[in-house]
């Protein structure tokens, strides 16, 4: 069955995303939909990659994900359909799908080129039906002029060392839990026959849990979640707000023989 999600900034409240599956349901009924959050806030390129990049691999391969977010805003970003690790992905060429994977692309052209329409409202105009026609099978290639890259942005970066490692939070989920760039391969790797303490505003733990609930309620835990990075939290508890972290915040791993 041919699936496309959903990922917009569009929130719940209004027309807009009905608009859009309206559209690709009129083009083909028998594509299957799926939302995977419509509640980035406007315009957060950094929470909709990390997002994306979290979730798309678990899809089947040649699913179509029709990525909505900061669509309008800037006047020079071109609307694009990729290929990438055998899925495809139709949106603007914001920075966002430069952030999803290091890999190359496989197919990468250029929408809306020819007799172009003028849209206030692209996600539905332009993308939807785009991702219509790719979930039904027509080629990437047939749909638009070839490209040879699209926009990439630097993300924050794990710094490692033999003797240390360097990471900021890059997600405060809904639960206050801090998610962090430090990942497991790293950290298994440089704390082989160590012993380690991990800091991070004003704290030290020397401990890696394995489950959420082997800390009591109203301690913090630390463990690799399912991503493979670190994730500091309060069990039944905000991290964010407890221990004084957000977004970017410095979190540092130092080892010793």
């Amino acid at each position: 069955m041919a699936i496309i999600t959903l990922l917009t900034d569009s929130g719940e409240s209004d027309f807009y995303v009905a608009a859009i599956k309206a559209k690709i349901l009129s083009t083909n009924p028998g594509i299957s939909l799926v939302d995977i959050t419509h509640q980035i806030q406007p315009c957060d390129l950094a929470h909709a990659a990390f997002v994306l990049r979290s979730v798309f691999r678990d899809f089947p391969k040649g699913t179509v994900h029709l990525v909505g977010v900061h669509s309008t805003a800037n006047r020079d970003d071109a609307m694009i359909a990729l290929q990438l690790e055998d899925h495809f992905f139709v949106g603007p060429d914001n920075g966002l799908l430069g952030l999803i994977s290091e890999k190359p692309h496989q197919n990468l052209v250029e929408l809306n080129t020819l007799n172009p329409v003028q849209s206030t409202f692209p996600e539905k105009d332009i993308y939807a039906p785009i991702a219509a026609r790719l979930a039904s099978g027509v080629s990437i290639t047939s749909l638009g002029k070839p490209l040879g890259s699209f926009r990439k942005m630097i993300d924050r970066q794990m710094k490692a060392t033999r003797k240390q490692i360097m990471g900021h939070v890059i997600r405060v989920d809904r639960y206050g839990n801090l998610i962090t760039n430090i990942t497991v391969e790293a950290f298994d790797i440089l704390s082989k026959g160590k012993t380690f303490t991990i800091q991070f505003g004003g704290e030290k733990f020397r401990r890696i849990h394995s489950q959420y609930h082997q800390a009591d309620e109203g301690e913090c835990f630390l463990l690799f979640n399912s991503l493979g990075l670190l994730e500091i939290g309060i069990y039944k508890g905000n991290a964010s707000e407890l221990l004084g972290l957000d977004y970017d915040s410095l979190i540092n791993i130092t080892f010793e023989e």
